[in-house]
């Protein structure tokens, strides 16, 4: 995949659709100071326009692998533009991290990023959700934390790691890191 192709063509075509839309995943991380490599873009809207997502993503000749009220998986035929996840935000936690995400220059376009709280907020709860994931996960929040911790937002922080019963791991990292 070639970043430097895919992402401002889909930056445009999603800005050019009215798509509500943030940089999540390992581009993300990129952006928020923990480099990471990443075989694919991942996309938070919000689910109202997954159907304008899914036209959009066709008409550039994209093919669905997955598609439902949570996420959507694209993949394209032409290696640079490889392939693209979405998560579609329709509950509390999700439509507050779109409402946060923050413009970033991202190849010479203005683009929404998610902030390192809520970066850190999909990590619990993707380790939270897949085991297997937990050791990565961790690896990238701590350091998620550490190269954020003067900015953090820790309330946030906390209330994700609340949420899925992670507390006692909270206060150990805060410790560690403050």
């Amino acid at each position: 995949m070639r970043f430097s192709k895919m992402l401002p063509l889909l930056c445009d075509e999603l800005a050019k659709a009215g798509v509500d839309y943030s940089l999540i995943g390992g581009v993300a991380l990129y952006f928020s100071g923990t480099p990471r490599t990443t075989f694919d873009v991942d996309f938070l809207t919000v689910l109202s326009s997954s159907d304008r997502v899914d036209e959009l993503m066709r008409r550039l000749g994209y093919r669905a692998l997955h598609r439902s009220e949570d996420a959507a998986n694209y993949v394209s035929s032409e290696p640079d533009l490889g392939q693209v996840d979405f998560l579609f935000a329709h509950r509390k936690y999700a439509l507050e991290m779109l409402r946060r995400a923050v413009k970033t220059d991202v190849l010479g376009r203005s683009v929404k990023v998610l902030k390192a709280e809520d970066l850190i907020g999909l990590k619990v709860q993707s380790s939270s959700n897949d085991p297997k994931r937990a050791a990565k996960d961790r690896a990238d929040i701590e350091d998620l934390m550490r190269k954020n911790a003067k900015t953090l937002d820790w309330d946030i922080v906390r209330e994700y790691f609340t949420v899925f019963g992670r507390e006692k791991e909270y206060q150990e990292l805060k410790k560690s890191i403050l």
